[in-house]
C-alpha cells in the first residue's frame, strides 16, 4: 500500500510541476505592436490627396471615407488629411456621409 501512495504523490508532483510550468509560459507579456508615425507636411498630404483623388476618379461614385481608405490602401486619417485638402481646393462634394468628385 505504501507504493502506491508514493506512486500517485509522485505523479501530483509531476502534474503540479507541469501546470506551473504552463502558467509561467502563458504569463509571459506579448511585445507591444508598433504603431506607423504619420508624416503630417505639405507634401506627404498632397500625396495622399492625390490617392483619394485617383480613388475617387477610378470609382467613378460616391465612396464612403472607409471605402476610399480600402481603395487607395491607406489609413482613414490619411483618407481624412487627403479630403480636407481636396475640399480646400473645390475639387470634392458631399452628398449625406459620402464624397465624390465635383
Amino acid at each position: 500500500m505504501a507504493e502506491k501512495k508514493t506512486t500517485k504523490k509522485a505523479t501530483e508532483t509531476k502534474a503540479t510541476a507541469a501546470k506551473k510550468e504552463t502558467v509561467k509560459k502563458a504569463a509571459a507579456p506579448k511585445a507591444a505592436a508598433k504603431k506607423e508615425t504619420l508624416a503630417v507636411n505639405a507634401e506627404s498630404i498632397g500625396f495622399k490627396a492625390g490617392d483619394v483623388y485617383q480613388a475617387l476618379a477610378a470609382a467613378e461614385k460616391a465612396l464612403s471615407v472607409k471605402e476610399i481608405a480600402k481603395a487607395a490602401k491607406i489609413t482613414e486619417e490619411e483618407t481624412l488629411l487627403g479630403l480636407g485638402w481636396l475640399f480646400k481646393e473645390g475639387k470634392l462634394a458631399s452628398a449625406e456621409d459620402k464624397v465624390t468628385l465635383a
